[in-house]
């Protein structure tokens, strides 16, 4: 191996093979440090951790580690109206992801809701907003032929309530 020292950095670089450490750059060297690969293995793997229940409802929004060598905070967002079934499983969440590392990593669950966007209604149809249905139904009243004119505005009426 041949190294060479940089006069503008004040660093040496080393010529050939290289170990992958040493070619990331220093903020992500930073984040790796800080215990990047926690969060980045919670959020890949969420649905095997803690189960299908929970991971329906919910997903990791971020950790945040207290120190080097002490446990984290792990913040979930959670569908609103499901925060007391995640509230009453915090601690089965915590022993869950600290049995898969194997040692003790997070210590503390926030929680975070958030709202959906789709609702569904009753009869399983997409629930929608009154202007956006009588925008619709004009745009159908342009139509000449008056038999598919009539045959969407039923179509409409079953599907869209």
């Amino acid at each position: 191996m041949h190294f060479k020292k940089s006069i503008n950095q004040g660093s040496f670089y080393i010529q050939g093979l290289r170990s992958f450490k040493d070619t990331l750059p220093k903020n992500i060297k930073k984040i790796l440090n800080k215990k990047g690969y926690i969060y980045s293995d919670i959020l890949n793997k969420w649905n095997y951790i803690v189960g299908k229940d929970i991971s329906s409802v919910s997903f990791p929004k971020s950790y945040k580690p207290y120190n080097k060598n002490s446990m984290g905070m792990l913040v979930i967002k959670v569908e609103r109206g499901k925060e007391v079934d995640i509230e009453y499983s915090k601690n089965e969440i915590i022993q869950k992801i600290n049995a898969y590392f194997g040692n003790k990593v997070i210590n503390k669950i926030k929680l975070e809701s958030f709202q959906t966007e789709i609702k569904r209604s009753k009869n399983s149809g997409l629930s929608v907003s009154d202007f956006s249905k009588k925008k619709f139904i004009r745009s159908i009243e342009k139509i000449k032929n008056e038999k598919i004119q009539k045959s969407l505005l039923d179509l409409t009426n079953n599907f869209v309530k």
